[in-house]
């Protein structure tokens, strides 16, 4: 069982009420695949719940349902670290909506707002994701190089534990000096918007 909702908690942070994180509870075909449960759909993952979450009480209130729905349907829930901003948000689904109808796609008019939320944000305080796979991986060396790199601070925000290890939370850097080191595109990806793991049964 993976429970990180007092270590998010304290990386959330709201300038106005307009601003909110995402929050998806999410079954993933290959989890299911030895289970008489399994997702009959094409698509590798469903959406049982979002949610949109505009201040810490709110996600302490969602607590308890967000764990029995991850428990009954072995989903788990993903957060994004970036936030949204539901008025900024709206003239993007006005775009999309306006799209959708001139190619006659009403049948997806339902789920909008949800590709909304997932593709889009406003946050200026930005976060990336590095996914760690190995529990037993040494992450010093690589925060250190992220440390040196542009712009000049502390750069790596936070380490979320996952299933099998642990995603490293960082604010932008220069990233020329850390690919030569890493292969980012495969093992270590920098992903610049991917949510990390709430909780997992």
């Amino acid at each position: 069982m993976i429970d990180n909702f007092e270590q998010i908690k304290g990386l959330m942070t709201f300038e106005n009420d307009n601003d909110f994180y995402f929050l998806q509870v999410i079954q993933r075909k290959k989890d299911h695949k030895d289970s008489p449960y399994k997702l009959s759909c094409s698509n590798n993952n469903r959406l049982i719940k979002a949610y949109y979450i505009h201040n810490v009480e709110q996600l302490d209130k969602y607590k308890l349902e967000i764990i029995e729905l991850c428990t009954l349907f072995t989903a788990r829930a993903g957060i994004a670290l970036n936030r949204r901003n539901s008025k900024k948000l709206s003239f993007e689904m006005l775009k999309l909506l306006a799209t959708n109808i001139s190619c006659d796609h009403f049948d997806q008019l339902g789920g909008l707002w949800n590709t909304v939320c997932g593709q889009h944000f406003s946050d200026k305080d930005k976060k990336w994701l590095i996914d760690i796979d190995d529990k037993s991986y040494d992450s010093t060396e690589m925060e250190t190089l992220i440390f040196n790199s542009q712009p000049e601070g502390q750069k790596v925000v936070a380490k979320i534990p996952t299933k099998n290890g642990y995603h490293i939370i960082t604010r932008p850097f220069d990233m020329r000096d850390f690919s030569k080191v890493y292969d980012t595109s495969d093992e270590y990806q920098i992903h610049k918007d991917n949510p990390t793991i709430l909780y997992i049964p």
